[in-house]
């Protein structure tokens, strides 16, 4: 008998987007073929990386790059539409897997972002893959909106995290599995990451305001993050927590909408949006979850 095929559907979620890989794992030691990715935003970026057969090397580089690198890898900027431009990690992805066109990817791979300010959703088919990850990936206030000719983009999570309106039919696969990254607090896994050392985040002064406003996105240790939650929120940190809730609640009502065969769900509080650092972690738990999801559809089926 020949390999079970699925298309998979990948939501959006930060840093929290490296449990896809894990996710991606699991089906294939399980003997499943992915036949077709839609994906939104961290969702994007692994299921458009996975469509062009380099995930391995993107493995193997995320799970090197510790706090500072990943700090390193930020480019920020006082622009009051986002505080990290992008380019400077995008030119790193484009030195480790080269740009080609979506069209001409092994596996069927569609993504989403949003178009302003006419709010309408933009479904990449074609054309430049990091153009489109880049467009899908741009969380507002974090990272600067996307531009590609006259247009800008931002987060395709706005209006779709779960993307499954992206699958179409000529590509379907005989199961259809998804993965939520803004799951609710009982679906946290506790990890056991002591034995990892992370060095001390050091902040330039400059960034010193910037570290109380996004103190979820990059924090200098769990401790003081905790702290400055107690304080209450600022204006902008009670922004992205209105985002968030409204997303969790999209994405619930998206799930319910559509068939899914194998769901699993990673918790909004496994990771913070920028810890990237903790890659190896996140991809233990996406693989995790997912081989208990392949399990119970497997028992369920017979």
């Amino acid at each position: 008998m020949g390999k079970k095929t699925v298309s998979l559907v990948l939501s959006s979620g930060g840093a929290r987007g490296m449990a896809h890989i894990g996710a991606i794992e699991a089906l294939e030691e399980k003997g499943f073929e992915i036949v077709s990715i839609a994906g939104c935003s961290a969702g994007a970026l692994i299921g458009g990386i996975y469509a062009t057969g380099h995930l391995p090397k993107f493995k193997d580089w995320i799970c090197n790059l510790d706090r500072i690198d990943v700090f390193s890898l930020m480019d920020f900027t006082l622009s009051s539409k986002g505080f990290i431009k992008g380019e400077k990690v995008f030119g790193e992805l484009k030195k480790l897997i080269a740009d080609c066109d979506i069209e001409d990817l092994a596996v069927p791979f569609r993504c989403n972002a949003v178009e302003i300010p006419s709010g309408k959703e933009k479904v990449f088919k074609s054309g430049s893959l990091y153009e489109a990850i880049r467009a899908s990936v741009s969380i507002p206030t974090v990272l600067m909106p996307a531009r590609i000719g006259r247009n800008e983009y931002i987060d395709g999570g706005i209006l779709n995290p779960i993307p499954f309106n992206l699958l179409e039919d000529k590509y379907l696969g005989e199961l259809i599995a998804a993965v939520d990254l803004n799951g609710p607090k009982d679906a946290l896994v506790k990890v056991n990451n002591q034995s990892k050392k992370e060095p001390a985040l050091k902040l330039p002064s400059w960034l010193k305001e910037y570290q109380k406003k996004f103190s979820s996105y990059f924090s200098s240790g769990e401790k003081e993050q905790k702290e400055v939650k107690h304080k209450g929120m600022s204006s902008v940190e009670l922004l992205n927590y209105s985002f968030d809730l409204l997303q969790d609640k999209l994405s619930e009502l998206v799930i319910e909408k559509h068939r899914t065969d194998i769901l699993i769900e990673i918790s909004r509080e496994q990771a913070g949006t920028l810890e990237f650092h903790r890659a190896e972690e996140l991809i233990q738990v996406g693989k995790e979850k997912m081989m208990e999801a392949i399990e119970e559809f497997e028992d369920g089926s017979q």
